[in-house]
């Protein structure tokens, strides 16, 4: 049995006075051992933490206590350790950071469950699934079909979407990202741009690979903590779609270089990854400036 918990949330809701509560919160998880990172603003939270399970039980229901986020949606996962090595709970302007603060969330798209999503791909249904993450999220997995679109961050969304997405307009279109909160947004921009008819898949890639692997996504899960990839399928076939950045074998596995000065994102595999040092080449393999590889 799992003795420890991994919780994703997030809420969009006002919130008066969020720096009131991002002190007070940083003391409770330090005081209950809860590592992770959670983000105030007056839009909402946005947060993934981890913690032994009973000390997850008791974080949920501190931050419950909150009226704001009594009803919060937590989703979980479980781990064998923690999947953080620190606690930072900041204040933002946006929970997660778009250049979309003048989205309005009312205007997102219809939320499309997992058994929804499930039925158009069986069924056979004309729509268009368009990832919402960056770029290097959708290299190691995806939805079938899906439309990756190049970003390098969440900002860039309103260029793809008037640039790139603009021929489908009047086609249905869903969205997805990780756990639904990047898809209220870029969903509601949708709709403010006019496209006629616009989803948002509900509780994003880790509701749907929880009920539904093997089935229509491909690959492993990017996750910003320590596990750095959830792999959902047990189909050879669906388990990878990237290949090596140095070998080429198939794997979902990434790392960023360890020399400061690049860090770049590069898939590697785990034995191609110890034998280069965690870095992307010979030159960053010799840099004076690399961060310290954790075992364990």
């Amino acid at each position: 049995m799992n003795r420890y918990k991994v919780l994703l949330f997030y809420k969009y809701v006002k919130v008066d006075e969020p720096e009131r509560i991002v002190n007070e919160h940083l003391n409770w998880c330090l005081s209950n051992d809860i590592k992770g990172r959670v983000f105030f603003a007056n839009e909402g939270v946005n947060g993934t933490v981890s913690g032994l399970a009973e000390n997850i039980e008791k974080y949920k229901s501190h931050l419950c206590s909150y009226p704001e986020f009594s009803d919060i949606w937590f989703k979980e996962d479980d781990a064998d350790e923690h999947t953080f090595r620190k606690m930072h709970v900041r204040l933002k302007n946006e929970i997660v950071h778009g250049d979309l603060k003048d989205v309005k969330v009312e205007h997102g798209g219809k939320r499309l469950s997992p058994e929804e999503l499930l039925n158009f791909y069986q069924e056979g249904k004309e729509f268009v699934i368009v990832d919402a993450r960056n770029w290097y999220e959708s290299k190691i997995g995806r939805f079938k079909n899906a439309i990756t679109p190049p970003m390098k961050n969440f900002r860039e969304w309103k260029k793809v979407a008037d640039e790139d997405l603009k021929d489908y307009k009047n086609k249905t279109v869903v969205t997805y990202c990780t756990g639904g909160i990047r898809c209220e947004k870029a969903s509601a921009y949708l709709n403010e741009r006019g496209f006629k008819d616009v989803y948002q898949l509900d509780g994003g890639i880790v509701n749907f690979i929880k009920k539904f692997p093997d089935t229509f996504w491909e690959g492993g899960m990017f996750v910003f903590d320590e596990r750095r990839v959830i792999n959902p399928n047990s189909k050879e076939e669906l388990k990878h779609i990237a290949k090596c950045h140095f070998c080429g074998k198939p794997t979902s596995y990434y790392i960023n270089c360890h020399n400061v000065d690049c860090d770049k994102i590069i898939v590697s595999c785990h034995d191609c990854k110890e034998k280069n040092e965690y870095c992307c080449s010979d030159e960053c393999r010799e840099s004076k400036n690399k961060r310290k590889i954790y075992h364990g």
